[in-house]
């Protein structure tokens, strides 16, 4: 404007400065600026840099997480109001953080991205109020909450009200629990308190070679108690989908990452309300016989083969989404659709540690149940367990506790639960195995299966003290080798064939959709933690 006006007088300039029409064009102009500098967050040597490492930024991530041009971004200009350690001249609008809602398969979901161009994607009291932000209105609206998380952790200049800024994200994530689904994604690094919002979600992801998550870092490990360990041994990928349990799952980059997101998305309800749970059309009749099941599974209760065949041929398209599928993997838990309705499985697989279920695999399938319960998902239960694992490193790492925890949240569980014995179940495995004593809806038996305390052998040294072993154990195996006895008392429905399996399932999963379970008014109940 000065340039325009400086041939004209004072006066004149002035009066043409402070006119109504120049003061808004200007500030138009200033908030198109303001806007630019937004959508370039750190600037383009710090892109180039996140590029160069392999990651995307915010932006590009959100762009890809969403159905296209769907994307819209909240509190865009929104910044940090420290000024302590010379932050007043460090002020980028979004303040490291890109919030808002969009479309994920033509559903509604909010999400927020964490940029590490911007201060190291470093955690404010403002940036903390962003995403506290999009979490109050996906509990009002009733929508999933996805977050990408890519930051240094707090900011350390803001002290203690960056500390308050974790804790106000915390509640958020505790009050949304039950209520809207949430999904972390770990794109970057995730050190000290910012762990525990992604650890609270319902579901947690990483990317290899790229994010990690540690409490205490190597250079503080290293000092306390000397160890010398890299960050990728300490909290990559391999430690927490593997050792740790903490992620669900890792993905090769950010684009495979996502797209995965936008895959589980899709089998999940918009909130805990019955109505939202997806409903997919599928041309994969219900009553499509299974006849690979026939031969699948081996008579010998001791041979090995991999229940995710088992899952494959009953479930929709043979297609089903994995949840930590390299943890505890004597056990699987996956969402899949059967005649079109998203389902939880929990099936034992006899691949591993042949199918017993031990401390991993207890909390692994407890959380998954919990989960499926909350959000009103039918449970499909695949069993073939012939017991709890015995050995002193289980007893001692607490398996009652951790065993008591499956058996509690199946037993409280009040959706729709359907349950299939494919070969066996022994002992107390097989209550814990969502049996009918556990309010199990629909509880069937293949013809081969076998129902019983223990196995044969073991069965028939403790009851005939080793005499006449052979003789003893082929009557134990002609009386009890079989589902008829469960069968006799009403423990199972009925006795079938393996490829009727998906043609049961559908039916009685279809008639169990409007089930009604009243339950003892209380508080809330106290699982075995």
């Amino acid at each position: 404007i000065f340039q325009a006006t400086k041939h004209l007088s004072t006066s004149t300039r002035t009066a043409i400065e402070n006119d109504p029409s120049t003061v808004k064009a200007a500030f138009r102009q200033r908030l198109s600026q303001e806007r630019a500098r937004a959508l370039m967050g750190g600037g383009e040597t710090r892109i180039s840099k996140q590029h160069t490492r392999g990651s995307l930024t915010a932006r590009e991530r959100l762009s890809l997480l969403f159905d296209s041009n769907t994307f819209r971004e909240l509190d865009t200009l929104k910044s940090h109001r420290c000024t302590e350690f010379g932050m007043e001249h460090q002020d980028t609008p979004g303040d490291g953080v890109v919030t808002g809602h969009g479309l994920v398969n033509g559903r509604i979901a909010y999400a927020f991205s964490q940029d590490f161009t911007v201060l190291g994607g470093s955690l404010s009291e403002t940036h903390a109020q962003k995403i506290c932000k999009i979490m109050d209105m996906a509990l009002r609206i009733g929508a999933p909450v996805i977050g990408l998380n890519d930051s240094g952790g707090a900011r350390i200049q803001e002290g203690v009200d960056s500390l308050a800024g974790y804790a106000d994200v915390f509640q958020r994530n505790v009050d949304a629990s039950g209520v809207v689904p949430q999904i972390s994604l770990v794109m970057g690094p995730c050190a000290g308190g910012a762990v525990y919002s992604p650890a609270m979600t319902d579901f947690l992801f990483m990317v290899e070679q790229s994010s990690y998550m540690f409490v205490t870092g190597p250079d503080v490990v290293r000092t306390v108690t000397k160890e010398e360990v890299s960050k990728e041994d300490l909290g990559g990928t391999s430690v927490h989908t593997v050792k740790s349990g903490v992620a669900h799952g890792a993905y090769a980059n950010d684009v495979a990452a996502l797209r995965a997101m936008r895959k589980l998305l899709d089998y999940l309800p918009s909130s805990n309300e019955k109505s939202t749970l997806p409903s997919k059309p599928t041309e994969d009749s219900p009553l499509r016989s299974c006849d690979a099941l026939k031969y699948l599974v081996p008579d010998d209760p001791n041979t090995p083969y991999d229940m995710k065949h088992v899952i494959s041929s009953i479930v929709d398209n043979h297609d089903f989404f994995e949840i930590l599928p390299n943890y505890a993997s004597n056990i699987v838990t996956a969402f899949a659709r059967m005649e079109g309705q998203t389902v939880g499985i929990v099936a034992n697989n006899p691949l591993t540690l042949a199918g017993c279920l031990d401390i991993g695999s207890s909390t692994k399938a407890a959380r998954f149940v919990r989960f499926c319960n909350a959000f009103n998902i039918p449970i499909v239960t695949l069993v073939d367990v012939p017991g709890f694992l015995p050995g002193v490193g289980q007893e001692h790492g607490g398996i009652i506790r951790h065993g008591a925890k499956l058996l509690f949240a199946y037993a409280e569980a009040t959706v729709p639960k359907v349950t299939v014995i494919t070969r066996k179940a022994y002992g107390g495995a097989y209550d814990v195995m969502s049996s009918k004593h556990l309010r199990g809806d629909c509880n069937y038996a293949w013809s081969g299966a076998e129902v019983a305390v223990m196995g044969a052998k073991g069965a028939v040294e403790i009851i005939f003290r080793g005499k006449d072993v052979e003789q003893n154990t082929a009557e134990y195996q002609q009386r009890f080798a079989n589902p008829m006895v469960c069968a006799q008392r009403g423990f199972v429905d009925d006795i079938i064939e393996p490829e009727e399996t998906r043609r049961i399932l559908c039916d009685d999963l279809r008639l169990l959709r409007n089930k009604k379970m009243d339950v003892h008014k209380r508080k809330h109940s106290n699982i075995p933690l």
